[in-house]
C-alpha cells in the first residue's frame, strides 16, 4: 500500500472511530433522557441537548425518531442478549444466571433495565421497535428451551421472567437472586396435565 492509500485509509480509520463515538454518545444521551423524562420525552432536539450537540447532528446519524429509538433499545438489549448467551452456553446452571440478571433490576442494572422496560412499551405503540423489544423474551426462551421442550412451560417462564423484573422495579427492596431463582425453577417444572 502507497503512503498516499496508507494515509487516506487512516483518515477513513479516524472518522469511522468518530463517527462511532458520536453515536455511542448520542444513545448514551438518548438513554439518559429516557431515564429522566421517561420514552416520551424523546425527541432530537432533547437527545441534542443532553449531548451538548446540535440537533442537526443526531439527525444526521438517527434520521428518524425511530431509528434513534431503536438505537437505544438495540444498545440495552445487546448486552442482555450477550449475557443470556453466555449463560447458554457455558454456565452449568443457567436459571441461576438468569436470576443473578434479573436480580440485578434491583441493584447496579437498575437504570438499563428502567430504560429497557420503558423502549420495550413504547414498542407496543411504535411497531418499528418490536423486533428488540422481542430480543429479552426471545433468549429467554431459549434459555428456558435448554430445560424442557414444553412450549407452555416456556411461556410461562418468560412471562415469570417478564414479571419479576417489572416487579423488582417496582420494588425498593433488595433482590434476593436465590428467591429468584427458585420462582424461576419452579416454573419450569410445571408441565400439562
Amino acid at each position: 500500500m502507497s503512503k498516499g492509500m496508507a494515509a487516506e485509509h487512516g483518515t477513513a480509520d479516524g472518522r469511522r472511530a468518530r463517527g462511532e463515538r458520536r453515536r455511542a454518545q448520542i444513545i448514551e444521551a438518548t438513554l439518559a433522557v429516557v431515564l429522566r423524562d421517561g420514552a416520551a420525552g424523546v425527541t432530537h432536539r432533547s437527545v441534542a441537548k443532553e449531548a451538548e450537540i446540535t440537533t442537526s447532528l443526531t439527525l444526521y446519524y438517527f434520521a428518524t425518531l425511530d431509528d434513534l429509538l431503536i438505537a437505544a433499545l438495540s444498545s440495552v438489549t445487546e448486552e442482555y442478549t450477550e449475557r443470556i448467551r453466555r449463560l447458554i452456553e457455558s454456565e452449568d446452571d443457567p436459571l441461576d444466571g438468569l436470576a443473578r440478571l434479573i436480580a440485578e433490576s434491583a441493584g447496579p442494572g437498575r437504570e438499563r433495565a428502567l430504560a429497557e422496560r420503558e423502549l420495550s412499551t413504547l414498542a407496543a405503540r411504535r411497531p418499528a421497535l418490536r423486533p428488540v423489544a422481542r430480543r429479552w423474551r426471545d433468549n429467554v426462551a431459549e434459555l428456558a428451551r435448554t430445560r424442557t421442550d414444553d412450549p407452555d412451560a416456556v411461556e410461562a417462564f418468560v412471562a415469570v421472567s417478564d414479571g419479576l423484573c417489572a416487579s423488582l422495579l417496582l420494588n425498593d427492596a433488595e433482590a434476593d437472586p436465590e428467591h429468584i431463582r427458585a420462582v424461576l425453577g419452579r416454573t419450569l417444572r410445571r408441565t400439562h396435565q
